[in-house]
């Protein structure tokens, strides 16, 4: 089980970060930004190789299930 920032949300955040200092702003003068998307992964196979018993609940909220 992994939960963590979603890396194609930090890319697309990165994008509009280097895009308003290509334009010409001062990197010094940006404010410091954060994650604001985050993912739930679950590995279900190997949650049963080492005898951990999910609940329904939380592979519902899970972004991404792999069984």
């Amino acid at each position: 089980m992994s939960y963590g920032v979603d890396p194609d949300a930090n890319y697309r955040q990165l994008g509009f970060y280097a895009s308003k200092i290509l334009n010409g702003a001062k990197p010094a003068d940006l404010p410091v930004e954060q994650a604001v998307k985050f993912e739930l992964v679950i590995n279900l196979k190997t949650a049963k190789a080492i005898g951990v018993d999910l609940s329904t609940a939380i592979q519902v909220r899970a972004d991404e299930v792999i069984e």
